[in-house]
């Protein structure tokens, strides 16, 4: 296998308590950002009208969005489906000759003909919000359950906590940028949530190893810091070749794809560094716990 280290044997697990003051204040500001400005939805969750409309010369997405100007369509989301052909997605509830009154007068110099309306109502949006956020919730909860069995509930612990910091900063970022929070930026996090999983069991994995070889020889601590060093050529050829993937998408993928891509251009990142910085030194915060309570019990 590849190995961009050499038997590394960097201090990381030294380095825990300035990660985790930078963790702290990360997400810090993405929850002030959250409470004061919130997050932009998109109309999955907040209901609107999508309009399939089938233009009779060659159109482009970024004239259509130069066009459509009319403050009670909002910013409308445009996705081209086929040739000169766009799906447009705007957050009006009006009535569908209403809404395709509007469009018209935007875009009275372009011919065009409606092939389809659809709407979704902001209670359905309401419904799928909460669906999305029960499923995160769900899958945190099975994550909590496996690790338990495979490994143990302080694994187990230290995990979902990882995966809290993970949702928690990018849905943070995603806020202060007001970045638009859709169906596809729902799957990114279901994504994220395994992606980052995933890291974390592989050093969870050489974890379990280590201690069982060297649980006499060496300390809690350097045989955590051992195994992070161990896995770190693995991680990054990981991480490394799905940030350059997802960066692609990011910068030629289009508005169509941008928030797909950025939340998880931004779990990638976030993801490898909490498996080293995060999940692992968690199991040491815990076992000192373990330690202190075993040493007040025999003074007592």
């Amino acid at each position: 296998m590849i190995q961009f280290f050499k038997n590394p044997n960097y201090d990381i697990i030294g380095k825990r308590k300035i990660a985790t003051i930078i963790s702290t204040v990360i997400i810090l500001i993405g929850i002030v950002s959250i409470l004061i400005q919130g997050l932009h939805y998109g109309i999955d969750f907040e209901g609107g009208t999508l309009i399939q409309l089938k233009f009779a010369n060659k159109t482009t997405a970024g004239e259509l969005r130069d066009l459509l100007k009319n403050p009670e369509l909002g910013t409308p989301v445009i996705q081209k489906s086929a040739e000169n052909e766009y799906m447009i997605r705007v957050k009006s509830f009006g009535t569908k000759n209403i809404i395709i009154g509007k469009i018209k007068d935007d875009l009275k110099d372009k011919k065009f003909e409606v092939r389809r309306v659809d709407k979704v109502g902001p209670k359905i949006g309401g419904e799928l919000r909460t669906s999305g956020i029960l499923a995160i919730f769900v899958s945190m909860l099975l994550v909590l359950l496996y690790i338990s069995i495979r490994f143990e509930f302080k694994f187990a612990v230290g995990a979902i906590i990882a995966l809290f910091h993970d949702i928690l900063i990018t849905l943070g970022i995603f806020s202060i940028f007001q970045w638009e929070i859709s169906m596809p930026v729902l799957a990114a996090f279901l994504t994220i949530v395994g992606y980052s999983l995933n890291d974390t069991i592989v050093v969870y994995d050489r974890i379990r190893e280590d201690r069982a070889a060297y649980r006499n020889t060496k300390s809690f601590l350097e045989i955590i810091n051992l195994s992070i060093n161990q896995s770190l050529s693995r991680t990054i050829i990981t991480s490394l070749t799905t940030f350059l993937v997802v960066f692609v998408l990011v910068i030629y993928g289009g508005e169509t794809l941008f928030g797909f891509a950025i939340a998880m251009l931004i779990g990638v990142v976030v993801g490898t560094y909490s498996s080293a910085f995060v999940a692992a030194p968690l199991l040491i915060y815990w076992q000192d716990k373990i330690n202190t309570t075993k040493s007040k019990k025999r003074l007592r």
